[in-house]
């Protein structure tokens, strides 16, 4: 009992530490934005409701910025328009703050078994180590959607893919009518063969799309047929937040920007992600088809701001989790915790602003795009988890069971794996 009580008090105070650490970090590193986004769609919903406006037609005072996102967004957004400011704020904060602890909760409880951590505490460290996350701040900062569609993509892919769920692809579909950039989840579940959860995915998307129609259909037209097209309201391509193959090529000549280097790319990227998506979805690794998909989403997206870059999360915590998979001691799993190491230390550093006005010379290529080459990296590289044997873990043979549990799948000759116990191949 003693022993356990003064391992929950070393828990705590590691715990305790590493959040003032985070904390003085973000005194000096965080950016303020004044929840310049969360603005965005406040004043647009405001002056869609209130002043009897259009949605599509307001711009943010003395900015070119306004509301980019479908009109099933808007719906899902109305409530904010009847909502003081400051309780638009503590909402998006909220449930940022409440998606990403429960998707956190899924993805660390396989480096908890593995080391032996009470699951309070790797989701701690976890929440402590997003926190400093320059995506995820910029996210919360902004007062961004990013984490609430990941979230809803992970309900798909993590829990109700794996179940063999009728309502799989419900919660892509909706992700995909609110911002359309999830769609590519639509795609994979295509491209790995998930027939039904790709119909019901491309349903609900429509389904969602004419709802919407049918409630705004000036909003929807003018939606679809200008401000979809209307570039000039996200912002400059070439600028550095944009950390997409798109942002790459343009920062190379941002005068003129060749289309074609970038779709070459963009098909080279593509197959690889097709190759790597299959691999998983083969062996049922549904975890690592949501990393890579997030991270060709990133790269194939025109545009990728930094806060975008939520999408790495499941592909870094998986790195962690491979390398706990791994032998004690082996080189696995020492190159695999420092290439997460390295891509998080990256990824908290603000590095690319530092070429925020001069992206020109060699440097400037290799400095300005980091973020992008991480992504690839992690593409390219991280490893397809195959459910052939149980993980090396600390805990006892009932949980190392627990954790190689199958489901059945409702779809014919389909199965696929509802636990973490999966070895590394290849």
């Amino acid at each position: 009992m003693a022993q356990g009580a003064g391992r929950t008090l070393g828990q705590v105070a590691s715990v305790v530490g590493l959040a003032v650490g985070v904390a003085l970090f973000l005194s000096v590193a965080a950016v303020r934005h004044g929840f310049f986004d969360l603005q965005v769609y406040y004043g647009a919903l405001r002056h869609w409701v209130h002043d009897g406006g259009e949605i599509y037609d307001y711009l943010r005072p003395f900015t070119q910025y306004g509301f980019t996102y479908p009109p099933f967004a808007a719906l899902v957004m109305l409530p904010m328009a009847y909502l003081p400011w400051n309780a638009a704020i503590v909402v998006s904060v909220t449930a940022s703050v409440v998606v990403t602890a429960v998707l956190f909760w899924w993805l660390v409880d396989p480096i908890s078994r593995r080391a032996g951590w009470t699951r309070w505490y790797a989701l701690a460290v976890a929440l402590c180590l997003a926190a400093a996350y320059e995506p995820m701040r910029e996210t919360v900062n902004f007062g961004q959607v990013n984490m609430l569609l990941l979230f809803l993509v992970a309900v798909d892919l993590l829990r109700l893919l794996p179940a063999g769920s009728r309502w799989a692809g419900a919660a892509v579909g909706l992700a995909t009518a609110i911002k359309l950039t999830p769609g590519i989840f639509i795609v994979y579940l295509l491209v790995t063969g998930r027939w039904r959860a790709a119909v019901t995915a491309m349903g609900t998307a429509a389904g969602a799309t004419v709802l919407a129609g049918a409630l705004f259909p000036d909003a929807s037209r003018e939606f679809w047929t200008e401000a979809l097209w209307n570039t000039n309201r996200v912002g400059e391509l070439a600028f550095v937040s944009n950390q997409s193959l798109r942002g790459v090529v343009a920062r190379l000549n941002p005068e003129e920007p060749s289309t074609v280097a970038w779709l070459v790319l963009v098909a080279a990227t593509l197959a690889l992600w097709v190759w790597r998506s299959r691999a998983a979805a083969a062996v049922g690794d549904e975890a690592t088809g949501l990393a890579l998909t997030g991270a060709v989403m990133c790269l194939v997206s025109p545009v990728t701001w930094v806060h975008h870059l939520v999408w790495l999360l499941p592909a870094l915590i998986l790195l962690v989790d491979n390398a706990m998979a791994a032998s004690a001691g082996s080189r696995r799993r020492r190159v695999l915790l420092a290439a997460a190491t390295v891509a998080y230390a990256f990824l908290i550093s603000r590095i690319v602003w530092a070429w925020e006005r001069d992206f020109t010379g060699v440097d400037g290529f290799l400095g300005s795009n980091t973020y992008v080459w991480i992504s690839l990296a992690l593409l390219v590289l991280l490893p397809v988890r195959s459910p052939s044997a149980p993980a090396r873990s600390p805990v006892g043979a009932t949980d190392v069971a627990q954790l190689g549990e199958v489901d059945r799948r409702a779809s014919a000759g389909e199965r696929h794996r509802v636990g973490r116990a999966f070895t590394v191949r290849g």
